[in-house]
């Protein structure tokens, strides 16, 4: 008889540890915890927030966004479907679960970042478009509309 191979250890989503404000909605499943959601924010379903992220008020998180540790997002923001946050740049290999060597992200007020985007660690400041697909590799300081990989000024915002 052949050596039995164990089932999964099966974990399900959660809701747990957030710091929630006044008149947050999320559609469920997705997974939370440890992180904190301002007054009037959304969150859509398949979406994942980990431990210590900040998110501001009124700020939407579309369906199927990935916002990991290290993250902080303004007021008034929208992350759209399929958005991901990096904080590991695998220089060197890997972390592994090494937070020293994960870095941070900061996205301003009032930025809208588009269907697909990745955005790797960086400063992202306020009145900022990332476009659909793009891909932040360094900071973005001037308001304004970016596209492309890496992302680069498009359009000077009005």
């Amino acid at each position: 008889m052949k050596d039995r191979i164990p089932g999964p250890i099966l974990e399900t989503s959660s809701i747990r540890e957030v710091d929630f404000g006044r008149k947050v909605r999320i559609i469920e499943p997705c997974n939370l915890y440890g992180c904190s959601l301002g007054d009037d924010v959304f969150v859509g379903p398949f979406v994942e927030i980990q431990r210590g992220v900040i998110i501001g008020a009124r700020t939407r998180v579309q369906s199927h966004s990935f916002i990991c540790e290290g993250v902080t997002i303004g007021e008034d923001c929208v992350i759209s479907h399929g958005v991901m946050f990096i904080n590991d740049l695998l220089r060197g290999g890997p972390a592994r679960g090494d937070r020293s060597l994960w870095r941070k992200t900061q996205v301003a007020n009032g930025v809208a970042i588009g269907t697909n985007a990745t955005i790797l660690p960086v400063r992202i400041g306020e009145n900022v478009v990332i476009g659909a697909g793009a891909v932040v590799t360094r900071d973005i300081t001037e308001p304004g509309n970016y596209a492309d990989n890496p992302a680069r000024k498009v359009l000077s915002s009005r």
